[in-house]
């Protein structure tokens, strides 16, 4: 690829994307840390899964796939299954994490199921699980932004107050909103990699998390626009290997600095 292409796909499509990434990060991070902290790490997957869920019986009906209409439906699903899972932490706290999991797998073969019958069930699939990061434009970004920084203000001002249920729909917005951008692995991983990667530093985590997941975005999609491969999984493969050095150098919580 010249220099040249380079530069022009970097503006037009790789400058968007980025972006996106940007968001998705501000929002997730924090949540993430939050998920590792509580132990309840495929949350994520479930909520998403439980969202793609409502976007795939959205076309089902036949709604627009890009409409409001298809965006409330994944978000009703989305807080339909926080609410859930608020009410069985609740209930059965000792077995949350298995619950988790049942509703991911309930979610996953509901939506194969609905998808076996139609004939593009496949790339919907694809869509959902490594999303299309590169169709990003800047007025999506324009549109979504302030949702994005809503979620980011609201858990900043008020994590503490917010409570179980008040944690389980905050975040099952973010992650709808988040899994129709940049697809569930990217989600998972912008969630939970950068949390893992910095749950042992001394100072700073949060940032040194913000840290590790941009860092991810940037390799990935200039990887994968220079090898033409998957921006998705390139990114999530990119955020992992950013995610191991960052913890191989990072100084333990407790530990004396080096002199």
């Amino acid at each position: 690829m010249s220099a040249m292409n380079f530069d022009s796909l970097s503006l037009t499509i790789l400058g968007p994307a980025f972006v996106a990434g940007v968001l998705v990060t501000a929002a997730l991070v924090p949540l993430g840390m939050q998920v590792l902290a509580r132990g309840i790490v495929f949350i994520d997957l479930a909520v998403a899964q439980i969202a793609g869920l409502g976007v795939i019986v959205a076309d089902a009906l036949g709604w627009e796939p890009q409409g409001a209409a298809v965006q409330v439906a994944a978000l009703t699903a989305a807080v339909l299954g926080a609410l859930v899972l608020t009410w069985t932490e609740r209930r059965w706290p000792e077995v949350q994490e298995a619950i988790i999991g049942v509703a991911f797998v309930l979610a996953a073969s509901a939506a194969l199921l609905l998808l076996a019958r139609n004939p593009h069930g496949g790339e919907h699939l694809q869509e959902l699980l490594v999303g299309q990061i590169l169709w990003v434009d800047w007025k999506r970004l324009a549109l979504e932004a302030p949702l994005y920084a809503t979620i980011v203000v609201i858990w900043q001002v008020l994590q503490r107050r917010l409570g179980r249920a008040g944690f389980y729909l905050l975040f099952a917005a973010a992650v709808t909103l988040s899994v129709q951008q940049v697809g569930l692995y990217l989600v998972f991983a912008t969630l939970i990699v950068p949390a893992l990667a910095t749950h042992r530093v001394a100072s700073r985590r949060q940032p040194k998390a913000y840290a590790v997941a941009l860092a991810g975005y940037a390799v990935g999609l200039a990887a994968s626009a220079w090898l033409d491969l998957p921006s998705g999984a390139m990114i999530v493969c990119a955020m992992v290997a950013v995610a191991v050095l960052a913890a191989l150098f990072a100084r333990p919580k407790g530990a004396a600095p080096v002199s």
